[in-house]
């Protein structure tokens, strides 16, 4: 992902545990590509363990779960924010780490995980009630003030396209009515999914694999990975990619590039 200093390079990745993607490919990864904005989820670290390598970025913001070893963001920007935020301002969904806001002159950048709803969907209903609608009145303050890129692990496919097996997944966390409304409720307010915003149709186009029965080298998929941009952006937007040949990770890296300016 090559960019010049006319655009902004992001990325977003669920690693699954930082230090077991490290192991792998992470730091190939970051050496190779060096997106100008590196967002991660599900950092899986104990404050003990934040790495101490900056991987040639001027900023590191890690947001750990207060239970160790669970969830966690953390955001790589090769310029200083002008301001930083964990987690909502009314103080609400704390604990898990789950979110990072940062401020820059043109965009606010917010990195997120969003709560799986669980095989047995006992968490559905704090995605559906809560959570979901939380993050939207969010973003939409937020971007009276200045655009806005969210990305991260949304734990959901918005579409039928966006999954290799639909019908069989019905009602599977993930792909339940709730949580495609949740996505459609957002972009309806004004917001666009990057990837399918240039890439209206394009199949086969997934960020998650199942560990179980050969799902990744047989494409079995679910795109569940984001960049999602306020519709003020939408002209801006130069790629939005997946990139399914790094591994090292349950989930790939997906990208976005914005003309700067």
């Amino acid at each position: 992902m090559t960019t010049q200093n006319s655009t902004h390079s992001f990325v977003s990745w669920n690693v699954n545990g930082l230090r077991a993607c490290r192991k792998k490919t992470f730091d190939k990864f970051v050496e190779q590509v060096s997106p100008d904005f590196l967002c991660l989820q599900e950092v899986k670290l104990n404050p003990d363990a934040i790495p101490e390598e900056d991987f040639g970025y001027a900023f590191t913001q890690f947001h750990l779960a207060e239970k160790n070893g669970y969830s966690g963001t953390a955001i790589f920007s090769k310029q200083e924010p002008l301001s930083v935020a964990l987690d909502f301002p009314d103080g609400s969904h704390v604990s898990e780490g789950r979110m990072i806001t940062c401020e820059y002159d043109g965009f606010y950048l917010v990195n997120v995980y969003v709560p799986n709803s669980k095989g047995d969907l006992s968490r559905l209903p704090h995605r559906y009630d809560s959570w979901d609608p939380d993050l939207k009145d969010y973003l939409i303050d937020l971007r009276t003030k200045k655009p806005v890129v969210l990305c991260g692990d949304l734990n959901v496919a918005h579409r039928e396209i966006d999954l290799a097996n639909p019908k069989t997944n019905r009602r599977n966390a993930g792909f339940t009515d709730e949580e495609r409304e949740g996505i459609s409720n957002l972009l309806a307010e004004g917001f666009l999914d990057s990837f399918r915003h240039l890439h209206p149709e394009e199949t086969g186009a997934y960020s998650w694999w199942s560990y179980r029965a050969g799902a990744r080298a047989r494409n079995v998929g679910w795109r569940i990975d984001y960049f999602v941009t306020s519709d003020d952006l939408a002209t801006s937007i130069r790629e939005a990619t997946i990139h399914p040949e790094w591994e090292g990770s349950d989930h790939c890296p997906v990208g976005l590039v914005l003309a700067n300016g």
